[in-house]
């Protein structure tokens, strides 16, 4: 039987990231001995103190329907975050808690976009906003970046890129997949910008705030003018090793929170009852008790930058947040190796999979056609033996 899609799920991609992990693991299965550095997941458990909060939830029987935005101690525990961390002032009425960061940027993307909207996307960008904004009918205006930006976007870009039917700013910092983090003097810059243009609402992802290496963090929201104009996401899963828990929120201006939740009560209703209450527990603690981690990510990502520096072609910034290195690879475009044309970063992230046993994602799913991106949130053996793997295959 012939079964008609609908064109919404025709003209959507295939998120590159999950596609490589799942490629990935079929060859596992089939014996080789595949490093994996594609997937964005901490490599470290769940810490002890959460998840015996998440027992005695299951004890305390927190089984039923939650709301549809979330628990209010949760909701509170979220607004002390946000005032202790970032310097934001949100009512538990600014609060929405969904089922991972994911769904509340697609929340934002239902409730706010009209057909022909323009959503201003800073590239590189997480793989899953430019879907997103076509899927509510708005149009993704690319501005592109580079290694020697590292990543960034001028004022002048900003500028050039709005237009009467600009709606939106989205980008994340730390990002996803440069590591690069945007001072508080880069922000401003920018919002000196956006200063002109009352109209943009500004989408920033904050998934990565406790990544990051920087010895500093801005949310951009904190800048003046900025609070009613914005929606900062974040959520539990990168800085708490908390990727299936599947608990993300926003602090956002009332009437959008407020239609964030009407959406979700017809798509999902509230976020998983026990993850919620082991997350009041996690976002209540001191963000100190995840240095060890982040260490230990930092310290990985200077192994990772100084293997780098031995293969031949990589040529990359030096990321200061999350757990990616995106190095431009265009050098091995229009070459070959080992009976293997490199036409683009499909070709080589493919030739690296098949060559060298290592998975990455192509920097095309992430609007740069010149880079990779390799997550190194892996043991240091298996970083060091894959990028040993990488530089054998393209010697």
């Amino acid at each position: 039987m012939t079964y008609i899609l609908s064109d919404r799920i025709n003209n959507l991609a295939v998120s590159q990231t999950l596609a490589m992990a799942a490629m990935a693991r079929e060859l596992k299965a089939q014996g080789k001995d595949i490093i994996s550095l594609s997937l964005g997941e901490p490599d470290f458990n769940t810490p002890d103190f959460i998840k015996e909060a998440a027992k005695k939830a299951i004890d305390e029987n927190y089984s039923t329907y939650t709301p549809v935005d979330g628990y209010a101690e949760l909701k509170e525990a979220i607004c002390q975050k946000f005032k202790r961390d970032n310097q934001l002032d949100y009512k538990p009425s600014n609060i929405v808690v969904s089922t991972g960061a994911k769904q509340s940027l697609y929340n934002i993307a239902q409730v706010l976009l009209n057909d022909g909207d323009e959503v201003i996307l800073p590239a590189p960008f997480w793989v899953s906003y430019y879907e997103m904004i076509k899927l509510s009918g708005g149009i993704p205006v690319v501005v592109p970046t580079s290694v020697e930006s590292d990543f960034k976007i001028t004022p002048q870009q900003l500028q050039d890129a709005i237009t009467p039917g600009t709606k939106m700013l989205w980008f994340s910092s730390p990002c996803n997949p440069s590591g690069s983090v945007y001072s508080k003097a880069e922000l401003e810059a920018l919002c000196a910008v956006l200063k002109n243009h009352p109209q943009i609402i500004v989408v920033s992802d904050e998934i990565y705030e406790h990544i990051n290496f920087s010895g500093s963090y801005c949310s951009i929201a904190s800048i003046e003018g900025m609070l009613d104009r914005t929606v900062t996401v974040n959520g539990v899963a990168k800085a708490f090793a908390m990727t299936g828990w599947r608990i993300g929120y926003i602090g956002a201006p009332e009437a959008i929170a407020k239609a964030c939740t009407k959406i979700q009560g017809q798509v999902t209703s509230g976020a998983n009852s026990i993850a919620q209450r082991a997350t009041i527990t996690a976002l209540q603690a001191n963000p100190s008790v995840l240095n060890d981690m982040v260490h230990a990510f930092h310290q990985r990502r200077d192994l990772v930058i100084e293997k780098m520096k031995s293969i031949p072609g990589f040529k990359c910034n030096v990321p200061e947040g999350a757990f990616y290195v995106f190095p431009d690879v265009s050098y091995y475009f229009g070459k070959t190796l080992r009976g293997t044309e490199i036409k683009n970063a499909d070709d080589f992230a493919l030739y690296l999979l098949a060559e060298a046993n290592v998975a990455t994602v192509t920097g095309d799913a992430f609007g740069n056609p010149n880079c990779i991106r390799i997550s190194y949130a892996a043991a240091e053996n298996q970083l060091i033996e894959a990028f040993n793997r990488i530089q054998a295959a393209v010697s």
